[in-house]
């Protein structure tokens, strides 16, 4: 069966009857969820329930649970999570330590969500902070070289794929130079072409086997004027074939005023014609969803196979001593307090 290639969000802690309905018949192939979607652990554990009935089967459910100032799930009933930056103090000082953080950071993570029902993180972040940009990223980024990102962000990847969730890569081919923040308007990076192969690229290039990514919204002007998430140049040449990535390639949110303009029915087009697999939008909102249906289309093809991938990557969880890790974890950070 071909499933909507879109991921969307709902308006509260509970679908409503209206939401139940669209789900049932546009069949999205998964979601996404937000603070405003989030009370208790029964109640998310309900809700992950619910929205897997409403388009009957295992969908996949993704959140942004990144640690720092991105965290959905928040105190009191879940733990508080360091920032990328504090990983990276810890690789400072010691490279090993700062591995065996940043994997039980997302392990733990990892099973925090697998016991409400989520199944996908997007994270971990791989753009590279430059000196006068935006600072949207700053210290979420685990570093400030490349090679510093490469090493702790594979031990974050893992930690979630251990712990049965799906990674995602973000934001691909790089967010690190824009000088505003794509929530509110479109950055561009002027920056050459050779330089962003050896800086902003090389993250995503070591780890261009990550089985999803989603894209910044940015033009890059060595590959023309056009934001990378509905430019098909951009796409096939700077992330399928410069960085080499294959995996599922996820638009960000759609309703970022860095895509100004068109109607959402015309941006899911425009990103799923550019070479985006599914289309990412957010607000919940049913009148939004049904424009990104009437702009989307069935998963199918290359896609497809890349979707069954992830559903793989996020089928089943390791053996994991939670209270031993929780205790490691903790003395590891109280290494740079």
């Amino acid at each position: 069966m071909s499933h909507l290639a879109a991921i969307l969000g709902l308006s509260g802690t509970r679908l409503t009857r209206a939401e139940k309905t669209f789900f049932r018949d546009a069949d999205p192939w998964a979601f996404i969820l937000f603070a405003r979607n989030v009370d208790t652990p029964d109640q998310l554990r309900r809700l992950c329930a619910d929205l897997r009935n409403a388009v009957g089967r295992d969908a996949l459910i993704f959140v942004d649970q990144e640690g720092g100032r991105v965290q959905r799930l928040k105190a009191p009933h879940w733990r508080a999570y360091p920032t990328g930056a504090a990983y990276a103090a810890i690789h400072a000082r010691d490279a090993k330590a700062g591995r065996r953080a940043v994997w039980l950071g997302h392990r733990l993570i990892a099973d925090d969500l697998r016991a409400v029902g989520i199944t996908a993180d997007c994270a971990p972040v791989l753009d590279l902070p430059q000196p006068g940009a935006d600072p949207i990223i700053s210290d979420r980024a685990l570093g400030e070289t490349a090679d510093r990102i490469v090493d702790l962000a594979h031990a974050a990847m893992h930690g979630l794929m251990e712990g049965g969730v799906a990674p995602v890569i973000k934001h691909i081919p790089g967010h690190g130079r824009a000088t505003v923040d794509s929530h509110l308007a479109l950055p561009r990076i002027d920056t050459a072409m050779e330089r962003l192969e050896e800086t902003d690229f090389a993250p995503f290039r070591a780890l261009n086997r990550a089985p999803m990514a989603m894209t910044a919204h940015a033009v890059y002007a060595a590959v023309g004027d056009a934001p990378v998430t509905i430019s098909a140049e951009a796409l096939q040449f700077l992330i399928r074939e410069r960085i080499g990535f294959d995996g599922l390639l996820m638009s960000d949110d759609l309703d970022m005023k860095a895509l100004s303009g068109d109607s959402l029915e015309a941006k899911t087009r425009a990103a799923l014609d550019a070479g985006c697999d599914v289309a990412l939008q957010c607000s919940g909102q049913l009148p939004d969803m049904i424009d990104v249906a009437k702009g989307g289309r069935p998963l199918s093809g290359d896609a497809r196979a890349r979707a069954g991938v992830a559903e793989i990557v996020a089928s089943s969880a390791s053996v994991f001593d939670r209270a031993r890790a929780e205790a490691e974890f903790d003395a590891l950070l109280g290494t740079v307090s």
